[in-house]
């Protein structure tokens, strides 16, 4: 299998000699603890299940003898979250729920290569007892994320009815969620729908790719608005419909408009203006200021799961953020 080195081996099983055909989803269903037929079937489409060295179909039927492997971008471990006395910019709470503004830099939850410091770690030191959604062991509270470089708004779940009727809203792209972009150049519409499926790459699974025909990857929708044309970048604000993984990052690219300085999807490179090298300075002075993709999860409204009541949460701009495009307000106005 392609890129197998990048993957961790956490289940190897082998079929019993007398093993009858049985398709794969049911067979892994049987034999792993808590995971549902969807979370099976999606990773195998994502390419994490192999049968005998090969990639297989949902579809596909073991037979006696076969070698099923299950192997994931990040090693086995053990989903024990050990609290830390790490800050919160709590923007509310009460007992049900609190709504959390994070900063860029922060992981959300423990995973490869960041075991601590992660908000979660920062859950389970302020609060015990949170409640973990089925399939998502070692990650108490937690109904969405976002990206460790991403900074804004998340809602967290203090109990099991909350987290219940949260993760409903989700489900059922209820959700407002607003977030602020930076991006290279101006879409040529002030406002449009991004409806396009969006999978792992086949070169690199840590990047999301746009893939047009529908054939693989999830459904992903993504409005946008142009609030701001600064002709070599714009001010986009992004309201999410579904919630995959780098969604808006990847989308964006696909419209052909990456966001500043975001490195995996090439936004870390001058995509728009001169080659002179005063003007490169500058760009690279920006990247400087804001050493991270500008992307901002700005707003979040959804019912609370216990009142019922509309609940509608706002953040500033980070920082950062403000400097970069500030920066980049006043090229333009004294260009």
């Amino acid at each position: 299998m392609e890129e197998q080195e990048d993957l961790f081996e956490h289940h190897r099983i082998v079929c019993d000699p007398g093993q009858e055909p049985y398709r794969i989803d049911k067979f892994l269903m049987d034999r792993l603890p808590n995971v549902t037929r969807n979370k099976v079937q999606q990773g195998i489409k994502d390419g994490f299940v192999t049968v005998n060295g090969e990639e297989i179909k949902p579809n596909f039927k073991v037979r006696a003898n076969d070698v099923v492997v299950v192997a994931l971008p990040e090693p086995p471990r053990d989903t024990e979250v050990i609290p830390e006395d790490i800050p919160l910019n709590i923007v509310y709470e009460d007992d049900d729920l609190l709504v959390v503004n994070k900063e860029a830099g922060m992981v959300v939850h423990p995973a490869y290569n960041n075991w601590s410091g992660t908000l979660v770690n920062a859950l389970a030191y302020h609060f015990t007892q949170l409640p973990t959604m089925k399939d998502n062991e070692g990650r108490p509270g937690l109904v969405h994320r976002i990206d460790k470089d991403t900074s804004g708004l998340l809602v967290i779940a203090k109990t099991e009815q909350a987290m219940t009727g949260l993760a409903k809203q989700f489900f059922d792209h209820s959700i407002e969620r607003t977030y602020y972009a930076l991006v290279w150049g101006v879409p040529l519409q002030e406002s449009g729908t991004i409806n396009v499926h969006l999978g792992r790459s086949e070169k690199d699974r840590r990047v999301t790719v746009a893939i047009e025909d529908g054939s693989r990857g999830r459904h992903a929708i993504t409005h946008y608005k142009v609030l701001k044309d600064l002709r070599y970048v714009s001010l986009i604000q992004c309201n999410l419909e579904t919630g995959r993984t780098h969604q808006i990052r990847a989308h964006l690219k696909y419209l052909g408009h990456p966001l500043f300085n975001d490195e995996t999807y090439g936004g870390n490179k001058v995509l728009k203006g001169t080659q002179f090298s005063k003007y490169k300075a500058f760009v690279e002075n920006g990247f400087k200021l804001m050493p991270r993709q500008a992307l901002h999860a700005k707003s979040l409204g959804f019912v609370h799961p216990i009142s019922k009541k509309f609940m509608q949460f706002d953040s500033e701009l980070p920082q950062d953020f403000k400097a970069v495009l500030e920066k980049w307000e006043n090229y333009v106005k004294h260009e």
